[in-house]
Order: structure tokens, then sequence, then C-alpha cells
């Protein structure tokens, strides 16, 4: 049986640091991401789709957290083929052309930023969470082989937007192309009544890990703002129903991570905080390695 890590993506979201989660004297930025490292075993960096990742923030991020906390880090938005604002790019690369030399430069700088927490045994997984406009393909195919190249020896998961990859007809192809890659798909949680819903599916393409991300069941999803479209609270029904799933992935993959992206206020971190609980609940030792343990692991 595999390790079920649950977390959220990001411990920084502005609503998250106003909602009063993080106690006084803890509201810094080492003290908030000690405190959240003291209640969760994985983090998602989001931060890093915004804006590429500095080595000196990943050595900090490392020196504040446990040996065995993991931190997935989500690609910088360059590298997914999402638009990209000249802003978000360092000073020296915004006048130049968008062309392969800076495309190059980038791949370049965002692996350097990530560095030190491959170097510490740290990352989990890095993110690539491609748009709702690629579709099933020739095209995209050519950009997963050319992920798959510029990525060599990282552990990478991919979570596609259109619904048509894991939909009956392509879903097995989908799954196969992850795994002639290496690559662990991710599943998601979301409102299935909106026309973009990707199904609720839950791959395992690498056996290292498999990812699951919660974004909340909003209606407003793909229209309106961030806090229209991951503004949802969940209830403990709704998250003990993936109970089943997320322990038949940990029994197919090393270490599933189950991280919540309703990221308005603290509904992520509550969500996870009952989740834990749940899953804590049901954790039953499967074999003597298990038992020694306490059956499923929630690090740290």
């Amino acid at each position: 049986m595999g390790d079920i890590l649950v977390g959220t993506c990001s411990w920084t979201d502005p609503a998250l640091v106003r909602s009063g989660w993080y106690p006084r004297g803890r509201r810094d930025a080492a003290g908030r991401l000690r405190y959240y490292a003291e209640r969760f075993p994985v983090v998602e960096v989001d931060s890093t789709y915004y804006g590429l990742p500095g080595e000196r923030n990943s050595r900090l991020w490392a020196e504040r957290t446990p040996d065995r906390f993991t931190f997935d880090v989500k690609a910088f938005s360059m590298l997914t083929g999402h638009p990209t604002r000249p802003t978000a790019l360092p000073a020296d690369l915004r006048d130049r052309p968008r062309d392969a030399a800076v495309l190059d430069e980038v791949w370049a700088r965002f692996t350097a930023g990530i560095e030190p927490l491959r170097e510490a045994g740290r990352l989990g997984s890095v993110l690539f969470q491609f748009p709702p406009w690629l579709r099933p393909g020739e095209h995209a195919g050519d950009l997963l082989a050319h992920t798959a190249r510029r990525t060599r020896g990282w552990p990478v998961a991919v979570e596609f937007r259109h619904p048509d990859w894991w939909r009956e007809g392509n879903a097995e192809a989908t799954r196969a192309l992850l795994a002639a890659h290496g690559m662990a798909a991710v599943a998601v949680d979301m409102n299935q009544s909106v026309p973009s819903a990707v199904p609720p599916v839950t791959p395992v393409t690498a056996p290292a890990l498999s990812v699951v991300r919660f974004h909340g069941r909003s209606a407003s999803w793909g229209q309106g703002s961030k806090e229209d479209r991951f503004r949802y609270a969940y209830d403990e029904d709704e998250l003990r129903a993936w109970l089943p799933r997320l322990h038949a992935l940990a029994e197919r993959a090393d270490e599933v991570h189950v991280l919540f992206n309703n990221c308005c206020a603290d509904a992520a971190v509550r969500a996870a905080e009952t989740m834990t609980r749940l899953l804590d609940r049901t954790a039953a030792p499967s074999d003597d390695r298990d038992a020694d343990r306490g059956g499923t692991e929630h690090r740290p």
C-alpha cells in the first residue's frame, strides 16, 4: 500500500493568509510555511506558474520544512502553452522576441530554480497543467514528447483541462501516452455539470506517483473571477465518497498526492484537514510493513 499525502495547492494564497488560519506570530514568510508543514506533509507551489522559481526561495523552502516534507511545483505558464505576460518574465527577457532561444532560456532558469528541491530530495513532482484548448491529436503528442525530453529525470505529473482526453474512446490512448513518457496522470474533482468538466477518472500511469487535485464544484468554473471559480467548501460526505478511489490508487502507486485547489479563504486547508481525518479513520494495516508504520501514512 502506497502512502497517501494530503495538502493544498498553496500555502501563501492571500485569501488564506487573510482568513485567520495562520495564528499570530506565524504570519511571516518563514512562520507560515513552518506552521503549514507541521500540519500537512505536501504542498503544491502554484506561484511558479505565474513567475519563474528562484534558487534562493527553493533552498529556503527546503530549510524551513521537515526532512520528509514534499513540494509539488507547478510548471511556469510559458512551458505549458499558456499566455504569459511580459512582466512575468525576467527583466532581461521581456523585450526579446518570443523565439526558441527565449524558450530555451526559460527552461534553463526554471530548471535551475527547482534544483535545490531536487538536490534535497524534496521535489514530489512538477505539475504540467495544459490549457483547455489543448485537445488530443498530433500537436499535443508532439508537445508531450518535447516536454518529456526537457524533463528527463524529473518526476512529472500531467493535468489535461480539455475533457476529451479522458472521455470514453480516448481514455486508454491518453493513459498509454502518459505511461510511455513515464508521466503521472492527474485525476480531478470538479463540477460535472459544466460543459468543460473533466471526467473524474483515476488512471495510474506511473508506478511511483498518482495525483488527485480537488478544484471545488463551483458552477462558475470556466467563467467569472478566481474567487467565483474556486469558491467551494467540500462537505464530509463529498470527501468520504473519494476514499475507495484514493485507497485503490494507493494500491497501484507508491505515493498518492491529494491536493485541494479550492483556494478561497481557508476552504482548502479545512478540506485537507477533513480528508486527513477520514483517511486516518479508514487506515488499516494490510501487512507487516504497514503495521510497523501504522497503516496508511500521512507524513510527517
